[in-house]
């Protein structure tokens, strides 16, 4: 693997815990300090690693509650730790409830290019279900600001398949969000993880879930009306302005790229190895105050899972598996295992074998079936 890897560092704090999100997080800030502390020591530990990078994503939690004076100094150690090139991508997660013109001059003075908003609905009745500690006018104020301090490459965040959300109220939060002419969309089918709170409601039939077949009518309306505006869908939930503008950062999971994460329950991948740390920010600082690394599981992929995640990963993104990097990473002939698959899957418009960059790709139509048409490989070979 001798591409450019990527650096995440999970910051593990938000003022409220958004009830249908599963990423760690804790709303106890007194920790800030010591956890700052305690991630540089991580870093610090692992610093002699080879690999050259070129982005450097600063996720959470909610990362725009620290200051930029703390943000600062993560870059400016992970900077003088690691091969990060001069011309890397640095992105911050903000929630537009955390966000001030001041901050935003203050991540673009310490070197953040990237911005990524969490704005997830233009309508407040949304973002009351969802929990967010902002309203529509936040949002849009953080996006104007945003623009005043400088920055030129912003993604926004939407979530569809909102309880009560009809095509006519997602059409109207898409061009909104298109308004604001951002570099960068995702757009999230909302889903209930289990353990959350949102599905404990479910569970429990406080609210009803939007039917599969609207969530996919849903889908289908965001691809053709970004589609129709200018934006190149490069991955399933992901459009960028253009090929420039597309999130360096987290192409790599999608690519099979290397990537360390530090922080409390981040995860690295290197050289088909994939470590996890722990889901605990007291723990995570006593393990790097006794010197030693806070990886709670380390899982060396075999060559079904390399291949599971190669499929999977691949069909995620429009230009679709790099069937070469298949047969020689894996040593087999792609084409030949599957080829009635192939064959009847692309007779029936599900996928497109693009054969002069020999490449497997899904369709707009198979991209509605994307776990079920990946279980078809995989369980025909496994």
């Amino acid at each position: 693997m001798n591409k450019l890897a990527g650096i995440y560092v999970h910051i593990p704090f938000c003022i409220k815990k958004c009830p249908y999100c599963d990423f760690y997080s804790i709303t106890d800030q007194s920790l800030e300090h010591l956890f700052i502390e305690a991630l540089i020591k991580e870093m610090q530990i692992i610093s002699r690693h080879p690999l050259f990078f070129d982005s450097l994503y600063l996720g959470g939690g909610t990362p725009s509650v620290l200051k930029p004076a703390n943000i600062g100094k993560i870059i400016e150690n992970a900077y003088r730790l690691f091969n990060i090139l001069t011309a890397s991508e640095v992105t911050i997660e903000v929630n537009p409830g955390t966000i001030t013109p001041e901050k935003l001059k203050g991540y673009r003075d310490i070197g953040i290019n990237r911005l990524n908003i969490g704005v997830q609905s233009f309508q407040d009745a949304n973002l009351d279900f969802l929990g967010r500690i902002h309203s529509s006018n936040d949002a849009k104020k953080t996006i104007k600001w945003a623009r005043k301090a400088g920055f030129d490459n912003i993604g926004i965040d939407l979530i569809y398949g909102i309880p009560g959300q009809t095509k006519k109220a997602w059409i109207s939060d898409l061009q909104k969000a298109v308004e604001f002419e951002p570099e960068h969309l995702s757009c999230y089918m909302l889903t209930y993880e289990k353990g959350t709170p949102l599905d404990r409601d479910r569970q429990q039939g406080k609210f009803k879930p939007v039917a599969d077949f609207l969530t996919g009518k849903l889908f289908e309306t965001t691809m053709e009306y970004l589609t129709n505006c200018g934006y190149v869908q490069y991955e399933i939930s992901n459009f960028a302005k253009d090929v420039h503008r597309k999130s360096r950062h987290n192409l790599k999971y999608w690519s099979v790229t290397p990537y360390l994460g530090f922080g409390p329950s981040a995860h690295s991948f290197i050289e088909f190895q994939r470590y996890r740390n722990c889901r605990n920010v007291k723990k995570y600082i006593n393990h790097i105050k006794e010197g030693r690394l806070p990886v709670e599981e380390k899982e060396i992929l075999n060559r079904e899972q390399r291949m599971m995640e190669m499929i999977y990963l691949g069909l995620r993104k429009t230009d679709g598996i790099n069937i070469n990097a298949i047969d020689e990473q894996l040593g087999i002939n792609f084409c030949q295992i599957f080829a009635e698959k192939i064959k009847q899957l692309e007779k029936d418009g599900y996928i497109l074998h693009i054969q002069p960059k020999n490449r497997c790709a899904l369709s707009r139509k198979g991209m509605l079936f994307l776990d079920s048409i990946a279980s078809m490989f995989i369980s025909e070979h496994i």
